[in-house]
């Protein structure tokens, strides 16, 4: 049976130089204002620094990246049996792009100061929606440690361009996605690349019984540690949730209102599908909100964009689909609204995790349309958040205001309006259009159908007709004869004969 290992977040949390971390790891995360570690740091970093297999669970945003990042990066830089030549030593595996971009972020932040011989530790990306050739290029030049998408590590290790036959240390990131049915496939043929004597770590927020029983079957009798009590919630305590029974045409008004609270900072907003993703961003864009999404029918870059522009603070609200729940680390989310209801609780969790981080309050906003009742009344009872029937509210609703502090002057919009520019393109379209139609005509053009259907203008030059040769082909056309049709023979003998 797996050994469980549970705590309280401790009061007075060691540092990172206490727990026997690197100097030069120390001082790389000493710049970034981290200095003492988290609960789920204090309890990881001695059994994974010793190489021991674990499985680590902790709240969303209570610093699974560099509990299982630290060690990591002092394992492939302190095993003298093992020295680095460039071949990956150390695989970290993610569900998303955007918590690839996010992990190799954090980690090679933290390897500022390593080195490998007479240069610097390599930490590589290596993920889906870019080229192929950079990728390919970067590993050629040695990538100590990798941290990728199972897709793309996959065509590269077919390929030949990713070797894995070197690695000594496996990390399965969101563990509970990776395992699930629809990545295990692919995580069973990374697998079989990885040589048997490695040390494997797997991280989550929230881990199942099932997906526990299964981690267990590629792991040497790991340790299961969970950095709070077990009857704590998945969610955390500062983050303040408030649910509603919003109606589908009204949910555009009310969210416009709850981005006007106020202390809203950079908020997030999550739908269930690519195409609503879009909608939303494009209507509350035309209210005047300075807004990005990120969706799959977005190409990489443009999702890349997006997200720069958020963290940088140039854009103050992302609507996204949950692909990226598990991939934005941003500490100052102060508002998360689900446009629509998760799936299930897992989703839920991941959501609304992304406020509330590293200690800060938040507020997590869940809208449930009237046939998502279902759903949302078994997140509840799983969740034990004790809301199964939300209050039916709309925008005007005072409570909504009370309760997320909103001004009683709110509107629909903010400043000046602005059209996204599809909805640009596509007005200046109509607009155009309609200018044509109500273009004055030319009062010295008159416009008549001839016969063959064609438009004519009086007064053009025509060319004579046949049998009025003498008429003048430069001035007005003759009035033009009606010809009698001639009569049939026959008809026309019946006719004679009858009289």
């Amino acid at each position: 049976m797996t050994p469980l290992i549970s705590t309280t977040v401790p009061t007075t949390p060691p540092s990172f130089a206490e727990l026997g971390v690197r100097e030069e790891i120390v001082r790389a995360l000493a710049e970034q204002g981290i200095e003492h570690a988290f609960a789920i740091q204090e309890l990881t970093l001695p059994l994974a620094l010793a190489g021991d297999d674990l499985i680590g669970q902790a709240r969303t945003g209570m610093g699974k990246t560099y509990g299982f990042g630290v060690p990591l990066l002092q394992r492939v830089t302190t095993t003298p049996d093992r020295p680095l030549t460039g071949a990956p030593r150390a695989l970290v595996v993610v569900p998303t792009r955007e918590l690839c971009i996010q992990v190799s972020g954090d980690l090679a932040d933290a390897a500022k100061y390593l080195t490998a011989g007479d240069r610097a530790l390599s930490v590589q990306a290596i993920y889906g929606g870019r080229p192929y050739e950079p990728q390919i290029e970067a590993l050629q030049a040695g990538a100590d440690v990798v941290v990728g998408t199972p897709g793309r590590l996959l065509d590269l290790a077919q390929q030949g361009h990713l070797q894995l036959g070197g690695l000594s240390v496996l990390v399965l990131d969101e563990a509970d996605e990776m395992l699930d049915l629809g990545f295990l496939p692919d995580i069973e043929r990374i697998l079989s690349r990885i040589p048997d004597d490695r040390q494997s770590m797997l991280f989550s927020a929230t881990m199942p019984g099932p997906i526990i029983t299964l981690a267990r079957s590629f792991m040497n009798q790991p340790t299961h540690i969970r950095a709070e009590a077990p009857h704590s919630s998945a969610v955390h305590d500062a983050t303040e949730q408030f649910v509603y029974r919003a109606h589908a045409l009204d949910k555009a008004e009310l969210v416009a209102r709850i981005l006007q609270a106020r202390g809203r900072g950079a908020t997030m907003i999550f739908t269930r599908t690519k195409r609503t993703a879009q909608k939303v961003a494009d209507d509350l864009n035309e209210r005047g909100f300075k807004v990005g999404a990120v969706h799959g029918d977005l190409g990489q870059v443009a999702r890349e964009k997006s997200l720069a522009a958020f963290r940088s603070g140039d854009i103050d609200v992302l609507v996204a689909t949950d692909v990226a729940a598990r991939g934005i680390d941003i500490d100052d989310v102060t508002h998360v609204i689900n446009y629509q209801c998760p799936d299930d609780e897992k989703t839920y969790v991941h959501r609304i995790g992304r406020t509330g981080r590293a200690g800060r309050t938040g507020v997590a906003v869940t809208l449930v349309d009237w046939d998502e009742l279902a759903r949302w009344t078994m997140i509840d009872k799983a969740l034990n958040l004790s809301c199964p029937d939300p209050a039916e509210t709309y925008s005007s609703s005072p409570h909504l205001y009370t309760e997320l502090n909103i001004p009683a002057e709110a509107g629909g919009s903010v400043g000046k309006t602005r059209r996204s520019p599809a909805k640009r393109d596509a007005d200046e379209t109509r607009e155009s259009s309609a200018e044509r139609q109500r273009a004055p005509r030319n009062p010295n053009r008159s416009r008549r159908r001839t016969r063959g259907g064609q438009a004519a203008a009086e007064g053009a030059p025509k060319a004579a007709e046949s049998g009025d040769s003498g008429a003048d082909a430069t001035g007005p056309s003759a009035p033009r004869r009606r010809r009698r049709r001639r009569p049939n023979k026959p008809a026309a003998a019946a006719a004679a004969n009858g009289s």
